[in-house]
């Protein structure tokens, strides 16, 4: 996908306060130290994503419109921030709430660090989006740091945990993966009910 405008609409730090937009929307998920804003810059071509040696720094809900028809939601990282746990709980209770009410979302980008797999946070979401019956897939980020024996033994092994949901992997060193994500999530934006991909 050809990108020629992005544009911040607004953030949300509260439940409930979320910019009324009436893109489609995708939100992006992951741990602090994942990769997430890495993805979504290469994915945009556009440093828009705040990259930050100190894991933790996405503490609210931040819209970006991109071409003027679809919505970007990037959503704050969970599992290494060192915050409090009350903030860790404010946070929890913001994304469940954007999770479960937003009209406009398609699909959730769940992003996990091939090298790790599928830890216990991200299993958890895969759950509470599946009993929500919210669209979502994998992306499995940093695949360039794998030979490449490696990362295929762990390529098997998410496809194994992920019971028939989409495995998308990804590298934003050298942007393989891109093309192929972008076509996945376009299908999922302009679909006008959920859809469910095939991939392995």
């Amino acid at each position: 996908m050809k990108v020629s405008t992005v544009e911040f609409a607004g953030a949300a730090a509260q439940p409930g306060g979320y910019p009324k937009l009436p893109h489609p929307e995708i939100a992006f998920a992951g741990r602090s130290n994942v990769g997430k804003s890495s993805l979504i810059n290469r994915l945009l071509d556009y440093a828009i994503a705040r990259i930050s040696s100190t894991p933790g720094r996405t503490r609210q809900l931040n819209f970006f419109v991109i071409n003027h028809k679809l919505t970007f939601v990037d959503l704050p990282g969970f599992g290494y921030a060192q915050v409090s746990k009350q903030e860790r709980e404010q946070w929890q209770k913001l994304i469940e709430d954007y999770l479960i009410h937003s009209r406009n979302l398609r699909v959730v980008v769940i992003i996990v660090d091939i090298r790790r797999g599928l830890e216990d946070e991200e299993a958890a979401l895969c759950d509470f989006l599946s009993y929500h019956q919210r669209p979502f897939l994998i992306v499995a980020t940093k695949c360039d740091k794998l030979k490449r024996g490696q990362l295929e033994q762990q390529r098997r092994t998410l496809i194994a945990q992920l019971e028939g949901h989409p495995l998308f992997l990804f590298s934003a060193q050298d942007g393989s993966g891109k093309e192929e994500l972008w076509r996945a999530l376009q299908a999922f934006a302009s679909a006008k009910s959920p859809i469910s991909l095939n991939h392995a």
